[in-house]
């Protein structure tokens, strides 16, 4: 088997269609989730707070000199990231728990009985006829 037919036979396999499909989804629910933290949630926080704008909140280190640029400590976008992180997080596990109820339904309902076997369905028409006569 050639290399091209195992990695196509490789990249079909459900897991790693799920998988990518997964990983695009997330990338663009990051996006969503960044824009909601820094356009809608921030602005009305740092209006709360005084007009602050947390992506200007840095801690000078060292002061820009030439060329050089100042070296700062950046915890205004940190503190955007964090809340980017626990709204990602918040709407996984709230995905994940309803998942998980509908497995519990699904298992909780009993399974029909199975289907008779061939053998059973004649005997019981040999037991039926016997019965009759």
């Amino acid at each position: 088997m050639g290399i091209a037919q195992e990695f196509k036979a490789f990249a079909m396999r459900g897991n790693v269609v799920d998988m990518a499909v997964g990983i695009i989804i997330g990338g663009a629910f990051g996006k969503i989730v960044s824009s909601l933290v820094n356009d809608v949630i921030m602005p009305p926080i740092g209006v709360f707070l005084g007009g602050v704008d947390f992506s200007n909140l840095v801690l000078t280190l060292k002061d820009a000199s030439g060329d050089a640029p100042a070296v700062t400590i950046n915890y205004g976008v940190f503190i955007n990231t964090v809340l980017d992180f626990l709204i990602v997080a918040f709407a996984i596990f709230m995905m994940i728990k309803l998942m998980n109820a509908a497995k519990k339904k699904e298992e909780a309902a009993p399974a029909p009985p199975p289907a008779p076997s061939k053998q059973e369905v004649l005997l019981t028409e040999i037991r039926d006829a016997l019965r009759s006569r």
